[in-house]
């Protein structure tokens, strides 16, 4: 299936907008795919399954998501994996932006043999680029179009995607790239984004899961 193709949550159908939204705004929610079976190696372009058994969590999420009226997704097979589990039915669009970073020479390595960043600052950090990768920066400049696009959308939208595309989400939000890498993003967790008119926007929640 090409990127960007159709591939229907359930979808609400009035023009209105959605119970809590006024009109000309957009909620963003954004998932992270369930559990990568990843090996302990990394994996950012690497495809990989996830694991979707957690029955509990995928049924607290979808009840916490509700009826949206867009689902975009990216086009790991992880994501793709999460999303046809919470719903069996439905269009789901695979968006080739929403792909997590490119880590390059560092795919597939095992997390211990990984360089030790944490001495970079997080605008450092932010710009620092594996070897034949992406740097986090690169990633929130692919991502940042597709937010804007969703947004566009109007109503709920959901998107499953990666860690680095939701703190690029949250970056975009706060106004600054840097800061969306001091959050955590939990697999299978819920970040919720309302998008106002102007460009402006606010964190409704970040992280959330069943515990």
């Amino acid at each position: 299936m090409p990127a960007d193709a159709p591939t229907t949550v359930p979808m609400a159908t009035s023009s209105a907008a959605p119970a809590g939204l006024q009109q000309g705004q957009t909620e963003l929610l954004l998932i992270r795919h369930a559990p990568a079976l990843t090996e302990g190696r990394m994996a950012g372009r690497r495809d990989v399954a996830a694991d979707c058994s957690d029955a509990l969590a995928f049924a607290a999420l979808r009840g916490a998501v509700g009826a949206v009226d867009h689902c975009l997704i990216s086009p790991a097979l992880r994501c793709v994996q999460t999303a046809a589990t919470l719903w069996p039915e439905g269009e789901r669009r695979q968006v080739s932006r929403l792909w997590e970073q490119d880590f390059g020479a560092w795919e597939d390595v095992a997390f211990a043999d990984l360089p030790d960043l944490g001495t970079l600052s997080g605008a450092e950090l932010a710009a620092h680029q594996p070897p034949g990768g992406e740097s986090f920066l690169a990633l929130c400049a692919r991502v940042t179009p597709a937010l804007q696009e969703a947004v566009a959308l109007g109503g709920k939208v959901v998107i499953v995607a990666h860690a680095g595309v939701i703190r690029a989400a949250l970056g975009l939000a706060l106004g600054a790239p840097e800061l969306g890498l001091v959050f955590q993003v939990a697999p299978l967790s819920l970040t919720t984004i309302i998008a106002l008119p102007g460009g402006i926007f606010s964190i409704v929640g970040v992280n959330r899961m069943r515990r």
